[in-house]
This record gives C-alpha cells, structure tokens and sequence, in this order.
C-alpha cells in the first residue's frame, strides 16, 4: 500500500516537472532568449559586489583593531617592566614586538607618547 502510494506521487511529480514553460516572455522562432542567457550569466550580480566590498571593509577594519590592540598591550608591558612609556614605536623593537605591523594601504600608526594609545589613523 505504501510503495504504491509512493510510486503514485513520484509519477506525479515527474510528469509535472516535464511540462514545456508556456510563460517564456520571447516568441519562438527568436533565439533571444539565448543570448539574454549567456549575457546575463557574465554580469555579476550586483548584490555579490556589494558583498564584496563589504567583505573587503570588514577584513581592513579586522586588521586595524588587531594591529592596535597588539601594540597597546606592547606598550603597556613596556611601561610596566621600564617604569616609562616609550618615545616612539620603535622602543618596542625587538623585545616587546619582533617588528612594527604593515598597516592596510592608505593608513598609519599614530602614537601618542603622552597617553600611551596607538591607532591607525587615514594618512
């Protein structure tokens, strides 16, 4: 009884699936369609660009905050062990940091020996 109720509704859904679409917006006898097709499939979706760029954003926003964070804590372990903030940056080298971090295109680190924050600021 229920192999063939399930042999019933399989039937079913292939004949349905098998139908011609009688929607199709172009004549036949045209091979617009065709070419609609193919064109269509080169463009990139505008959605996925947003995307991407959106994705690209967030990846330089991840990069800033882990440099700056890495930094800050650099510096308030050297203000711990030397009793002092450093001057600049390169105080760090070699032994609180193996090197100062590239920063994305387009930006810098910007020290404050006064307070003793690092950023990265638009250069």
């Amino acid at each position: 009884m229920k192999a063939s109720f399930l042999i019933l509704v399989a039937a079913g859904l292939l004949l349905a699936g098998c139908g011609k679409n009688k929607s199709s917006p172009h004549p036949q006898g045209t091979n617009t369609s065709q070419t609609t097709n193919i064109t269509d499939s080169a463009q990139p979706a505008p959605s996925s660009v947003d995307y991407l760029g959106t994705l690209m954003r967030a990846d330089k926003s991840a990069v800033k905050t882990i440099d700056v964070s890495y930094l800050n804590e650099a510096v308030q372990l050297f203000n711990t062990q030397e009793g002092r903030l450093p001057k600049d940056l390169n105080e760090l080298v070699p032994n609180y940091v193996g090197k100062l971090p590239a920063t994305p295109y387009g930006t810098k680190l910007d020290y404050d020996p006064n307070t003793g924050l690092v950023k990265v600021v638009p250069q």
